[in-house]
């Protein structure tokens, strides 16, 4: 593949909750390699694409295609797009009965049927990597939100993604351990990893991403290039939201 394959495609995206209409025809490309980041006041709609993108919500409209495979289709076998497909969510959702090791091995013996030493040895390396080598016999409820959301993210690498969902991961951390979590994506950014991130970091947005994508009552609004969204934005709505942003000191 190019590098310039696309990655993800979604057209014309439609999700209802009862009456309320969440997603309102949503279009997005992600070229492999690419960072899209996802901005936008809470109830924009955000979390709600990335879960349909997972499948964890089914959707009303619309297609979903990852790598070429219209993963909206009927009859797809769902776990195993899920497989090609890492989230991460703002609650960690790591097993508090396991251990980092134990949590970060599991998806790879289960879903990918990996020998427990093949597992165990690729889990070792990656919380090496992300400084957590240390950290492999601890129990979650040992380790700071900050570790325990590299080991959610890093759980999610264990599968080998194609593609990584970030779903706010930094939102219910306290503000110090926010770098240690946003050093991470920046690592996996600098690798190439495909990510589709929704965050409310708007500097570690302007820093990392290829694209910024400016969602407004469950549609894209606006997007482009972060210089662009945030030196220029084209939109009066998303001039307002970041000036916002300004005025409370986080831009």
């Amino acid at each position: 593949m190019t590098g310039n394959a696309v990655a993800l495609e979604v057209k014309g995206l439609h999700k209802s909750f009862g009456k309320l209409e969440v997603l309102r025809g949503i279009d997005l490309e992600v070229d492999e390699h690419q960072v899209v980041c996802l901005i936008g006041a809470s109830g924009s709609g955000k979390s709600t694409l990335l879960r349909c993108i997972n499948l964890l919500e089914p959707v009303q409209a619309g297609r979903i295609v990852v790598a070429g495979d219209e993963i909206t289709a009927r009859n797809v076998d769902v776990d195993a797009i899920r497989r090609r497909i890492g989230i991460v969510f703002q609650s960690f959702n790591l097993f508090p009965h396991m251990t980092v090791l134990e949590n970060v091995t599991l998806g790879p013996r289960k879903a990918l049927k990996q020998p427990r030493r093949a597992a165990e040895a690729e889990a070792v390396a990656l919380l090496e990597r992300f400084g957590l080598a240390d950290k492999r016999d601890e129990y979650p409820d040992r380790l700071s939100g900050g570790q325990q959301q590299r080991v959610a993210i890093v759980r999610a690498l264990a599968m080998k993604p194609e593609l990584v969902l970030l779903d706010e991961v930094t939102s219910a951390l306290d503000p110090e351990l926010v770098a240690e979590v946003l050093d991470v994506i920046r690592e996996l950014a600098a690798g190439g990893m495909t990510m589709v991130i929704a965050t409310h970091e708007m500097g570690f947005a302007r820093d990392i991403a290829s694209r910024v994508c400016f969602l407004e009552a469950g549609v894209i609004l606006e997007q482009g290039p972060p210089e662009q969204i945030f030196s220029a934005p084209r939109e009066e709505r998303t001039r307002q939201f970041l000036q916002r942003i300004v005025d409370a000191g986080r831009l």
